[in-house]
């Protein structure tokens, strides 16, 4: 553990470097680059596919399990609100300002120090670090096209902004198209059907209904009208009207579960986006959870989607700064959670038993 104040230091001087990259969505390939040829430098060999960067531990036993430590290189878009340069990282006191300090360079760079720790010592299981793009999008080149080029994951560790304390479930995500069809015809006479009127009972379901499973960890499934669309001008009766609903499921249901239920209910079509973001949870008797707990960390359920949703084997997420901090401007990272992440992981991780 004498390490750790220069684990820290190497990880915070890659978190400068890697700031200054822009790294949007779909828009990582510089940053991408940098981590590459950064890993390789120190002696490590890596893969590659896309923007989406491996490495594993030397002499990959098959008959050891294989745990995944995983966190994402993109950013969502700066918002308007920034004081400080977004792609320019600037060190004040604690805080380390730059766009993706908190979400995800933060859990990125501890898990990497990490991983560089854990396999200078032999282990009982198979390590993995995956920096993986795409994930604030969901996008099909990011993780889900990774996972099948990995050998078989035992456990995840995923690193995103929850304070350090484990969330052993997480709510999936479903966005549905709500269309409502009418008919078009001229305002000032009593011709045609108004869309808008159609939908009006839909989106009132949509606001009221209550799905009867509730989750001790993650609650009730959430639905909520995001975004509506409809007419031309206003003397034109609407012939169609579209809405956005974004649903936030718990492990009590599957997206396809739910798309049945609403598609029983509403009056009007509906069509999934997609129904690949489901909730999911770890058993709380993991031997990865109870490590945290025996460190003092509190498991919880975490309401934000991250890349969990796309693993079909137990994962934990977990990770240094805050999810409030995600998506803000002036987004930022303690040096000093930081430097908490790597130790917390190492306990962690160092000696674990699958």
């Amino acid at each position: 553990m004498s390490n750790i104040e220069n684990f820290t230091s190497e990880a915070i001087t890659l978190l400068k470097s890697l700031i200054n990259f822009p790294s949007i969505s779909k828009e990582e390939e510089k940053a991408a680059d940098f981590l590459q040829n950064y890993i390789e430098s120190l002696g490590i060999m890596t893969e590659r596919s896309g923007n989406n960067i491996w490495c594993t531990s030397t002499n990959l036993n098959p008959l050891k399990p294989t745990i995944l430590l995983n966190a994402h290189i993109d950013t969502v878009k700066p918002v308007a609100g920034w004081k400080h340069q977004p792609f320019t990282a600037k060190l004040e006191d604690d805080k380390l300002y730059g766009l993706g300090s908190n979400d995800d360079g933060g859990s990125l760079v501890s898990l990497f120090e990490t991983f560089r720790y854990l396999i200078t010592k032999d282990q009982n299981y198979n390590l993995i670090f995956l920096a993986s793009c795409e994930e604030e999008v969901s996008g099909k080149n990011g993780i889900e096209s990774i996972l099948p080029l990995l050998p078989p994951i035992s456990v995840a560790l995923v690193g995103e902004p929850t304070g350090m304390q484990p969330a052993i479930a997480e709510k999936g995500l479903m966005v549905l198209d709500l269309i409502a069809h009418g008919q078009s015809g001229h305002a000032a006479r009593n011709e045609g059907v108004n869309a808008i009127y159609k939908v009006l009972d839909d989106i009132e379901w949509f606001r009221n209904y209550q799905f009867p499973k509730i989750s001790p960890l993650l609650g009730t499934v959430k639905m909520t009208i995001t975004v509506m669309n409809a007419g031309t001008q206003h003397n034109v009766i609407p012939d169609t009207c579209t809405c956005l609903v974004d649903i936030r499921s718990n492990e009590c249901y599957t997206n396809e579960e739910l798309f049945k239920e609403i598609s029983a209910h509403v009056k009007n079509e509906v069509k999934a986006h997609s129904f690949r973001l489901n909730s999911s949870k770890i058993d709380p008797n993991h031997p990865l959870v109870q490590r945290a707990v025996a460190l003092g960390r509190k498991p919880f359920g975490s309401p934000t989607l991250s890349d969990q949703a796309l693993m079909n084997f137990p994962s934990l997420k977990m990770g240094p700064g805050e999810s409030s901090r995600s998506h803000t401007a002036d987004e930022f990272i303690k040096t000093s959670e930081i430097e908490e992440a790597i130790r917390l992981y190492i306990e962690m991780l160092d000696g674990l038993t699958l």
